[in-house]
């Protein structure tokens, strides 16, 4: 149905908003859909291989469960951006139905939410892996694992909630051109034609709470980690161990760095191309490079991968 608008007082109510993508212009847009689609297709591929390979038995961990989680959260978070994407740069039409924004909105801050979570409980994992190794198998037992992924959704659905319900109950009107390529908080509040200060203030606790405290005691694990492993005798041991939570590290690293960036200024227009490139990150790069860190610096994930293919 074609965009339907109603005034109300100074101000337009807005059914449906349009999307202006990653650039404006135009030569430009078969040269994206080609990339990302090449780079879509890389995150399904090396995601549903990681899938795969860490129900192999020989990988039969809390750490490869995890990871089998976290690739399902990758696929999940580019399947909520991309097809869409992909679809407006072969197409004229740009827009997105209200319901379509609200529930993209949602599903992008529930995801990101809950892989932040996860990637908390990863570093737990690993905490009790190196220094408690003689009690992981009963700490880490497959109640615990389920438990912890469990109440990582739990936590991440709560987020979301409370976010989306509180930006769409903010005042949205004209014009109805949101200057990023998917629905997301601060596109959206540039839209707002009410005061967002309340909102933003609670916005940038919700990131303090969100990204900070699972970056706070993730750093806390790997302090306790690289000490523990500064105790090992070989160096063989030292090296594996490490690079197996090197790789985690860095995964932990790039969300940190793209999230605090987009949701720490909400509101700031100077900045929007900047928040697109930020966003491209955590959607669509990132997800597309977890399988290679972790698969490449895995010697186990590496021969499993090798024996299945």
């Amino acid at each position: 149905e074609p965009a339907e608008e109603r005034d109300a007082g100074n101000h337009t109510l807005l059914t449906d908003f349009v999307l202006s993508g990653l650039s404006s212009h135009p030569e430009l847009q078969h040269l994206l859909f080609f990339t990302i689609c090449l780079v879509y297709t890389m995150t399904l591929i090396g995601n549903f291989l990681i899938c795969m390979v860490t129900v192999h038995p020989t990988l039969h961990m809390p750490m490869y469960f995890f990871l089998r989680v976290l690739s399902f959260l990758d696929i999940s978070t580019a399947s909520v951006v991309v097809p869409k994407m992909l679809v407006n740069f072969l197409s004229e039409d740009w827009s997105i139905s209200y319901l379509g924004c609200v529930t993209q909105l949602y599903f992008v801050v529930f995801l990101a939410a809950t892989e932040w979570y996860l990637l908390a409980a990863m570093a737990y994992d690993r905490y009790v892996a190196v220094c408690s190794p003689l009690r992981y198998a009963a700490i880490m037992n497959t109640r615990v694992c389920l438990s912890l992924v469990l109440l990582c959704c739990c936590s991440g659905k709560v987020v979301s909630v409370v976010q989306t319900a509180w930006v769409f109950t903010l005042s949205l009107c004209g014009p109805r051109r949101i200057n990023y390529f998917f629905c997301d908080i601060p596109p959206l509040l540039m839209l707002s034609c009410t005061d967002t200060s309340l909102y933003e203030k609670q916005l940038i606790s919700a990131t303090v709470l969100v990204i900070f405290t699972p970056f706070c005691l993730i750093l806390l694990s790997y302090a306790c980690i690289i000490s523990s492993i500064l105790k090992i005798s070989s160096a063989e041991s030292r090296h594996k161990t490490f690079s197996t939570c090197s790789s985690h590290l860095t995964v932990v690293t790039l969300y940190c760095a793209s999230g605090t960036l987009i949701y720490l200024q909400p509101k700031s227009s100077n900045s929007q191309d900047t928040k697109k490139i930020l966003a491209l990150i955590y959607t669509t790069v990132i997800p597309t490079l977890n399988p290679l860190i972790y698969s490449l610096r895995n010697k186990e994930v590496k021969e499993v991968l090798i024996r299945v293919m």
